[in-house]
């Protein structure tokens, strides 16, 4: 387990890295590399009404590279690859209480996506930093209970 020590202090936990987001325009497509060419098992694909998404997961070790496709033109993929391409879209750290992982950052100054969790794939609680706060990267935090 390491930890993030925040200025202050504080420090939040960030049990593991729980997944990279990689943006795809097709998961089928997708799945060719990561499963057929690199051998990864394809866990299932899942759509999140919600965030306007399908994700796929594909475990390696204790973490999982997540494939995701908007499912509507207007959702948050859509517009990244729209404007970056696809790709690399984010980084998820998994922490022990998302909750009191967002105060903290709050109480910092962080700034924010998400102020409070939301459920995303398999039920997990999300939350989003905001890429200006962070150098410029997507940051998820997540809990799975």
């Amino acid at each position: 387990m390491a930890a993030i020590l925040i200025s202050g202090g504080t420090k939040m936990e960030i049990l593991k890295i729980d997944h990279l987001g990689i943006a795809v325009n097709s998961i089928d497509d997708g799945k060719n590399f990561w499963s057929d060419v690199l051998g990864l098992e394809f866990e299932g694909a899942e759509t999140v009404d919600a965030q306007k998404v399908t994700t796929a997961f594909f475990p390696v070790g204790e973490s999982e590279v997540e494939l995701l496709e908007s499912t509507s033109p207007d959702g948050p993929v859509a517009k990244f690859i729209e404007k970056k391409g696809t790709g690399f879209q984010h980084v998820a750290f998994r922490v022990a209480n998302i909750e009191e992982a967002l105060a903290e950052l709050k109480e910092k100054g962080i700034q924010l996506i998400d102020q409070e969790p939301r459920i995303g794939a398999g039920g997990a609680k999300i939350a989003f930093l905001h890429p200006k706060a962070t150098g410029g990267v997507l940051v998820e935090l997540c809990q799975r209970d």
